[in-house]
């Protein structure tokens, strides 16, 4: 930029380049403020503000039934049966309440004005930034005998609030139209997502009945949710398909301070530690102060209990928190008048008084737990002795391992075909089941930029595995060794050599089944690679079209169809199934399944995670029961003629 420019810009900077954003323009001009992202989790998330404003007058004691309707349009409507949003004048603005709440940003009954003891939407910005995403918004307010109606577009009031009829009913009712301008990846909303929060949050909420209905189908399907137990109940969900060391969760309540504490708590015979946080109905996922309350006092209560019982010799090291927690399912779960989050996500509670008010709480009944079912304490103490014993031994492990074969980048694995690039932003790995595939994989990719991990076979089950038997298993120690990022303990997400890793597998049950183990063992032994977003799944193609000279490559069967009808009928086309990697050279390989151009993959995100582990836990732990129910309900979807038999 030339001086003279610069000057002429400088100059022309003025009061006028100030724009001022009137209203709800500033949701719609950057809606990822308000809502995260204008993908399908932010169209998600709008039922969940809506949603969220109900469960505030669960919270308060007022509405017991949520209902959610997904309409046959894919619009959204959410009725509850509280007290009805007033439609009395606002004083400030002047305006009926009900507008004011859906029209003006940060304004709502959350800060402190004596409606709401706790509640999840803290920041008032809920219904308006709803309203404003919308093509159209309707409320309905049922109170004092009438009902209430006013509409809205884009967030722009089409008319006064008016009364449009009689009932006997109390409550709110909120129909809206998600904006297609806003949210142009999708408008369709994944029933399944929907109805697994609305479960959650019926555990979340004892006593509170909720249901979601989908109309967009012939035969409508409703779920309804109500747990009288709450998060015992969560807990033992959580647990269905595992073996558990007693037959009952834990389950702590308490209050001081007006702050609820909640925790249930059981142990299974697995090796893996499950625990949710929540505060005020939002996932902590980050954890913070109440878990931490939680963790250390579990820790503290199961040592001195060893010690005073004599369980643990005095000499003996103390267990830690990863012993203490090892096979731990627990959800812990708070109300807090004032949370303070760290960050606009919320998914991490910073209030310090959460952390002593959790521990004391918890503390004091499960002390008193462990005196009154010793039984029980016992098997929880000697757990807790045999995973510190696991972990002594995996520590010794892994220091033979480092001298052996490295987890140190210094000495990477033999298989490893290594790209030459060091910048890991722009490095992938790509796993690779196989040596033929890999051998197609290592002459196909872009040296610069593509790295290669053949695997054989199918790697250790890790829900079935203690520490020190993973890490003697050489295909998960190439693995660790590859990313560069360490392990357990020592894990550090800076160190990752790679910013993709790329699960590619064969397009059939053995490809499926391997993608779940290696997504499982990234789920329980790498989270933040996943968390971070660096997993992907490739997606090679299933067909191989040719007409004449022309070839195209086919995803699934849907798109073969699409493109049969799309090409003339003569010369006839051919069709070729692969049945797997192996079967493709390298040319065909990097131009369908690695080429950054023409490829598709599909990003693992922590809920599809931990939904592969579930399945895992479901198909291949230690409970029949699950898995025959599993079979029993999808064995009608089996093509005999599919089977190789």
């Amino acid at each position: 930029m030339t001086e003279e420019n610069k000057e002429v810009l400088a100059a022309q900077y003025d009061a006028s380049q100030i724009q001022v954003l009137e209203g709800l323009e500033a949701v719609r001009k950057r809606p990822g403020m308000y809502i995260g992202s204008t993908s399908s989790a932010g169209l998600h998330h709008l039922v969940w503000e809506i949603v969220d404003n109900s469960i505030d007058e669960a919270l308060a004691g007022f509405a017991t039934h949520i209902e959610i309707e997904i309409t046959p349009e894919n619009h959204i409507r959410v009725t509850d049966d509280g007290r009805g949003i007033p439609v009395d004048i606002q004083e400030k603005t002047g305006r009926p309440a009900v507008e004011t709440v859906f029209t003006v940003l940060h304004a709502g009954g959350k800060f402190g004005g004596g409606g709401y003891k706790v509640s999840g939407g803290l920041h008032g910005v809920g219904a308006s930034v709803v309203n404003a995403l919308s093509t159209d918004l309707t409320v309905q307010v049922f109170k004092d005998g009438n009902i209430y109606e006013q509409s809205y577009k884009r967030g722009a009031v089409l008319e006064d609030l008016k009364v449009i009829g009689k009932t006997d009913k109390h409550g709110t009712s909120v129909y809206f139209v998600p904006d297609p301008e806003i949210f142009q990846e999708t408008t369709v909303y994944d029933f399944e997502k929907l109805a697994n929060r609305v479960r959650e949050l019926a555990f979340l909420n004892k006593g509170l009945k909720l249901t979601i209905t989908d109309l967009r189908v012939e035969e409508p399907v409703v779920k309804t949710f109500y747990y009288e137990g709450g998060i015992k109940s969560y807990v033992e969900h959580l647990n269905k398909s595992k073996q558990v060391l007693f037959e009952e969760p834990i389950y702590v309540e308490g209050e001081q301070d007006g702050i609820q504490v909640e925790v249930a708590m059981q142990y299974t015979s697995g090796y893996h530690t499950n625990l949710l946080s929540f505060t005020n109905n939002i996932h902590t996922y980050e954890g913070g102060t109440h878990e931490s309350g939680m963790k250390t006092a579990l820790t503290r209560v199961i040592n001195d209990y060893a010690r005073r019982q004599k369980l643990m010799k005095e000499n003996e090291e103390k267990l830690s928190g990863e012993d203490v927690r090892e096979g731990l399912t627990a959800v812990v779960s708070i109300k807090h008048p004032d949370p303070q989050f760290e960050g606009q996500t919320k998914t991490k509670l910073g209030n310090s008084e959460a952390r002593t008010i959790t521990d004391r709480l918890f503390a004091t009944h499960f002390d008193k737990f462990l005196m009154e079912n010793p039984q029980v304490a016992r098997k929880i103490v000697e757990k807790g002795i045999l995973a510190s014993k696991a972990r002594l031994a995996a520590k010794r492990a892994r220091e033979v391992t480092r001298k052996k074969s490295g987890l140190e980048i210094s000495n990477l694995p033999g298989k490893l075909a290594d790209c030459s690039s060091n910048d890991p932003s722009v490095s992938e790995i790509f796993i690779v089941e196989g040596d033929s595939a890999g051998g197609s994989a290592k002459q196909g990719r872009s040296r610069h930029f593509q790295a290669i991990l053949p695997i054989r076979g199918k790697i250790l089950n890790v829900e079935k595995a203690s520490l020190d038997k993973i890490l003697a298993n050489d295909e998960i120690r190439s693995l660790f060794t590859a990313m560069g990022t360490g392990f357990g303990g020592d894990f550090d997400l800076s160190k990752a050599r790679y910013h993709k890793l790329v699960i590619m597998t064969d397009a059939d049950v053995d490809g499926a089944h391997i993608r779940t183990l290696l997504i499982t063992l990234f789920y329980r032994y790498m989270r933040p690679v996943v968390e971070a977003g660096y997993v992907y799944i490739a997606q090679p193609p299933l067909y191989k079209l040719k007409q004449g000279k022309q070839e195209f490559y086919i995803q699934n069967d849907e798109e073969l169809e699409a493109k049969l009808k799309e090409l003339p009928a003569s010369p006839k086309p051919q069709i070729s199934r692969y049945k797997g990697l192996g079967e493709m050279d390298a040319e065909q390989l990097w131009e369908t399944t690695m080429n950054p151009q023409n490829r598709s993959m599909l990003q693992v995100t922590v809920e599809d995670a931990a939904e592969a582990d579930q399945v895992l836990d479901m198909l291949m732990g230690d409970k029949v029961e699950p898995r025959r129910e599993f079979i029993e309900a999808n064995a009608k979807f089996i093509d005999v003629n599919d089977l190789d038999i």
